[in-house]
């Protein structure tokens, strides 16, 4: 081996290829082709994720030990405890920068930094970034402390979220259909008749009270397929400042009039009559009403009942690669 080469070899960026081996999209042979691929360019360590929150703990540990690099291989979740084990603030920033590879169903955070949705595709665009290393600083959400990317849901999106999570097979096989379906049951079945009722403040003003809660960090809310599903209005990664919408009531002549505003393209979900929008806002309080707990949601994800979320912004917590 010349010494060019060792040279070159020396300078290449560290990165740790983070897998979820469970992600709807994600096998051995994929897993390999692209560390392979990844490899030609960059100085590669694979790690899997083997349990919940294993994937922060990864990434806290590249950060210390000085990786340039974390490539999240798997969905929105697998991204999510990615950007918690890298997440910093103003006075302690981190340097290692996050990238990711779509991996699972939706992939809602890679298509909102412009990484395609195609894995081949996407690999490609990471090499290229080699050649032109520009990592640049996007805001996260956080609500009671837990780090969001691009959306977090109190009420029947989380609701739905925690039944498919309860079943991986379906998901994976049934993907956005799936969803669909779990959505119209869970609110036939728990948002028409006692819904679960909460009182909403953002900025400390006056509250509002409702039966879900949408926060954004960014645009769109998530995907059906190809096509984008959008809830709040003037939400960006980098403005600094949250969005939020509040479904006020659930009745079954609502839900069609919402679900056709959240996948129109002129017609915006904060003009529908049952619900009540805040843009630009950086905190927002939700707290149950009559005391039964509330499903929360983080990037699609499930994360347990709450009687209390509090809500508020990040900015320039982490840094990202695209």
């Amino acid at each position: 081996m010349d010494a060019a080469t060792l040279e070159a070899q020396s300078e290449r960026l560290r990165m740790l290829m983070i897998v979820n081996p469970h992600a709807t999209a994600v096998d051995e042979r994929t897993r390999e082709i692209v560390a392979h691929a990844l490899g030609t360019r960059y100085d590669v360590t694979v790690a899997e994720t083997r349990a919940p929150r294993h994937a922060i703990e990864l990434c806290r540990d590249a950060a210390e030990q000085g990786y340039d690099v974390v490539v999240a291989l798997g969905g929105d979740g697998t991204v999510n405890e990615a950007a918690n084990g890298l997440a910093g603030d103003s006075s302690r920033p981190v340097d290692t920068a996050l990238a990711c590879l779509p991996g699972g169903s939706a992939n809602v955070y890679c298509r909102m930094l412009g990484i395609p949705n195609d894995i081949v595709d996407a690999t490609e665009q990471l090499l290229r970034a080699a050649d032109d290393w520009s990592p640049r600083r996007v805001d996260l959400g956080r609500v009671n402390g837990r780090y969001f990317t691009f959306s977090s849901g109190i009420g029947l999106d989380a609701s739905v979220v925690a039944v498919v999570d309860a079943h991986p097979r379906r998901k994976a096989r049934f993907r956005a259909w799936y969803f669909a379906f779990v959505g119209v049951t869970t609110f036939l079945r728990r948002y028409v008749v006692r819904p679960p009722r909460m009182e909403v403040s953002a900025d400390g003003g006056e509250p509002v009270d409702g039966v879900t809660t949408l926060v954004q960090n960014a645009d769109p809310y998530t995907y059906f397929r190809r096509l984008p599903i959008h809830a709040t209005d003037g939400s960006a990664l980098d403005d600094g400042s949250l969005s939020c919408v509040v479904l006020r009531h659930t009745r079954p002549t609502i839900m069609p009039t919402v679900m056709f505003r959240m996948l129109s393209r002129r017609a915006r979900l904060t003009g529908h009559r049952a619900v009540t929008g805040f843009a630009g806002v950086t905190t927002v309080a939700v707290r149950s009403r009559d005391g039964r707990p509330l499903p929360l949601e983080v990037d699609g994800d499930y994360v347990g009942d709450v009687e209390e979320a509090r809500y508020d912004i990040a900015p320039g917590a982490l840094s990202v690669v695209a």
